[in-house]
């Protein structure tokens, strides 16, 4: 991943882009004479994650319980109204 000054990367824009997409490089922008990171340029995937259902089944336990009103939970997000 290369880091390139926004004063550059406005002069030099057409050619970072080529370079995204034809060779997949990364750019980390920069900004300022402290050369804050504050953005990134990356080659874009059209390519979808797919979730994977069940992928926590036997991880995660959820009590019997859970969906009970609890006072002091309610009284935390709701106040003492009675």
């Amino acid at each position: 991943m290369k880091s390139i000054q926004v004063g550059k990367l406005k002069s030099e824009f057409s050619e970072v882009l080529k370079r995204v997409q034809n060779f997949n490089e990364s750019f980390v922008i920069e900004f300022g004479k402290n050369h804050k990171k504050v953005a990134m340029i990356v080659p874009y995937s059209e390519e979808k994650r797919s979730r994977i259902f069940g992928q926590l089944e036997g991880k995660v336990t959820i009590s019997d319980d859970f969906n009970e009103e609890n006072e002091e939970i309610n009284s935390m997000f709701y106040g003492n109204h009675k």
